[in-house]
């Protein structure tokens, strides 16, 4: 134990860069071969840079250290500013209980602040809280929930170790031709006893959509992720659809403590009692890409280590290469939109965000910049990441506990003002869209909280958006557009959006606009529309307009109709609009006052250049009208009318009376075969049934040529 000591030198935190398997002798013992190399770093607590809300921090990685004001660095052998190797301002720090450095509950451990909002008191002994934090009892904390016992994942067949690619692709297909013939009777006509009605097809439409959700849940993290990914776009799927798979957020199973453990040490490169000193085995939190579990580190601060499912990596290529596939046939059928929709484009997106959310990493990062730019907003909170516990598979960040932004009974019972929560909750989204550029893609109620001074604490960056500087300007626009009920402005923001294609005549796109506005904004607070029944507008004007939706505006839209959803939970009497309005006002403010003297110049000069190209023009556009009056009068010119919508009306009325006598005929028949099937002559009664099964699928050819002259018609 002694050459052991000798070879180590220790320090409040462990480098996963250094976290290195300790060379040793044959005759030394297996645990001071697996024993990591420990090495005392500086750090700094850039007070200014790195202070989070208001809150001083603890621990800054080494990858951040810069130099004092006076421009000297800190001395390589102090922690936090710490003289003699002490941790967070402690005069002598021992290693287990030694007189000098040391570590984990020495007398001599002083410190002035906090871990995790528990307080310290100088010259306390460190040993009680140790001892505190490793029950983790809920009481520990009094904004800690009970946990709930989530469920397993052992059940599934692709947790399993032996699942191989082929049965994988087998599950695949399976699941999607299935899913193929349910749709293929969700929107025929004729399979609807009793006739069709939009009714029948709605309750249709959801039982599809919870086997769907079903199904999605037994094929696992892929098609989970995926489910939650097409629950944000309601210009695709369904409202059916849409909502029972927003429901998978709260169905997501949980891997076994050990496989969690396993994979942590594989990570690290050691034992995960070198890397935590308590680990606890129940996890707090369940994704469809990993799960949460509370630590301790050797410091005595309490983390949230976000653990990887073993194996997402070789998941994800099998499936992905099945679901291009997937997506190619979906592009070339009529019945899942065809040409009219970017499936490849779709499927290379989703494909995109899995990758990057498998990446710990980039999602450190991410929780880093979100941070920055709301470090001038104290009551929005983002857990610190402890880059030196890090790894693309393990991520270890700051314990935050708070209270569910949906638990409302804990909210009233600690005093919170339930419509400031909700205005706070949207105007945090208004900041990150319109302002900063870099949003939350997900903020359901598991990725929200509440904390102790009713700051909103955000959880989970794997799923970012962001939106470029000129695509914030034409977002801004739009935004203007919307507020000021222009529907002509808001045409022209979604042309430059590229949400909206300019092709033929608009004029039914402008009125569907009008129409979006008017239900929008033109109803008293307890008559307004909300965001879940406006993104199902965005689903049915889509399909019958050239629309063409982003998927980051999609995701931005999900994301506001899910805390306009919290916000009703909140408070009865929360309206978007009240919110927005005053925001967009601001915005509008300040849009003005930067118009400077030199941009109203320019704008200037650009209105008279083009009013001096149209008076040149003038004369040449005069001669041109007079040749072609002149070639109307002299004859040389026809001009022929039609009537298109009266054509329209006609070709669809002559489509309908041969559906009338192909269901007439075919009835007729039917009606034959069964009479001469009673009478015994089997024959002429199988003749006649073929005949009757000819006209029927006539008819229903009729009534899909009907179907595409009102799509059709939608679309003039």
């Amino acid at each position: 134990m002694a050459m052991m000591m000798a070879d180590l030198s220790f320090s409040s935190s462990i480098s996963n860069v250094k976290l290195q398997r300790f060379r040793a002798s044959s005759n030394e013992t297996s645990l001071i071969k697996r024993s990591p190399v420990f090495r005392a770093e500086a750090r700094s607590t850039e007070t200014e840079k790195f202070r989070t809300n208001g809150r001083a921090i603890k621990m800054v990685p080494t990858t951040e250290l810069k130099r004092s004001k006076s421009g000297v660095r800190v001395r390589p052998d102090t922690v936090n500013g710490s003289p003699s190797g002490a941790v967070n301002g402690s005069t002598k720090v021992a290693i287990n209980g030694s007189p000098n450095a040391a570590v984990n509950g020495s007398m001599k451990a002083v410190t002035n602040g906090s871990v995790n909002g528990t307080s310290l008191v100088k010259g306390s002994n460190m040993s009680a809280l140790v001892k505190t934090q490793k029950r983790m009892r809920p009481n520990d904390d009094p904004f800690e929930e009970e946990l709930k016992v989530l469920p397993s994942d052992e059940g599934f067949s692709w947790a399993k170790d032996n699942y191989n690619s082929w049965q994988r692709s087998a599950d695949i297909w399976s699941f999607v031709l299935s899913f193929r013939i349910r749709v293929l009777f969700d929107n025929a006509k004729w399979a609807y006893a009793g006739g069709f009605s939009e009714e029948k097809q709605k309750v249709r439409r959801r039982k599809t959509a919870s086997w769907l959700r079903e199904q999605v849940l037994q094929l696992g993290p892929t098609f989970i992720k995926l489910g939650q990914l097409s629950s944000t776009r309601s210009d695709l799927f369904p409202r059916e659809f849409v909502d029972e798979l927003a429901k998978l957020q709260d169905r997501v199973p949980a891997f076994s403590p050990e496989k969690a453990k396993a994979f942590i040490e594989k990570e690290m490169g050691c034992p995960i009692e070198v890397v935590y000193k308590e680990f606890d085995n129940r996890p707090i939190a369940a994704a469809s890409l990993g799960q949460v579990h509370r630590a301790v580190l050797h410091n005595g601060e309490r983390v949230a280590v976000k653990v990887q499912r073993p194996g997402l990596r070789k998941l994800f290529d099998i499936d992905l290469r099945n679901l291009k596939l997937v997506a190619e046939y979906f592009q070339s059928s009529e019945a899942f939109g065809g040409p009219s929709r970017d499936w490849i484009g779709i499927y290379e997106e989703c494909s995109k965000i899995l990758y990057e959310e498998i990446d710990y990493i980039n999602e450190g990062k991410n929780a880093d910049r979100f941070r920055r730019d709301f470090r001038n907003i104290k009551w929005v909170r983002v857990p610190l990441i402890m880059w030196d516990y890090t790894t693309e598979k393990v991520l270890t960040l700051e314990y935050v506990p708070g209270i569910k932004i949906n638990n409302l009974t804990l909210l009233d019972n600690r005093g919170y003002s339930r419509s400031l929560i909700a205005s706070r909750s949207i105007e945090s989204y208004l900041i990150q869209i319109l302002k900063t550029g870099f949003f939350h893609a997900d903020p359901h109620p598991g990725n929200l909280a509440i904390d102790t001074d009713g700051s909103l604490i955000y959880y989970d960056f794997g799923m970012m958006g962001e939106i470029k500087s000129f695509t914030r300007e034409r977002l801004l626009s739009l935004f203007y557009a919307v507020y000021e009920k222009d529907a002509n402005k808001v045409m022209k923001a979604l042309i430059d959006l590229e949400a909206l294609q300019a092709t033929g005549d608009l004029s039914p796109v402008r009125r569907s606009i009008q129409f979006f506005l008017d239900n929008l904004l033109s109803q008293t607070p307890d008559q307004q529309q909300t965001l879940a029944a406006i993104g199902e507008d965005l689903f049915a004007i889509s399909q019958d307009q050239p629309f063409r939706f982003p998927s980051t505006f999609t995701f931005v839209i999900r994301a506001f109709s899910t805390l306009e959803g919290i916000g009703y939970i909140l408070d009865p009497d929360f309206s978007f609009v009240k919110v927005a309005a005053p925001y967009a006002q601001e915005l509008l403010d300040l849009k003005q006052r930067r118009t400077s003297a030199p941009e109203l110049v320019r704008e200037i000069r650009k209105q008279a250049n083009s009013a001096r190209d149209s008076t040149i023009s003038m004369p040449y556009r005069i001669q041109r009208i007079e040749d072609f009056v002149g070639q109307l009068e002299s004859g040389d010119l026809k001009l022929r009318v039609r009537v298109l919508e009266s054509e329209r009306a006609a070709r669809k009325a002559n489509v309908l009376q041969m559906a009338t006598m192909y269901t007439a005929i075919g009835g007729t028949l039917l009606n034959v075969g069964v009479t001469l099937s009673s009478q015994g002559n089997q024959i002429v009664a199988n003749g006649s049934f073929v005949g009757a099964g000819i006209f029927l699928a006539l008819l229903i050819r009729s009534m899909q040529r009907v179907k595409k002259l009102d799509k059709f018609e939608t679309m003039i």
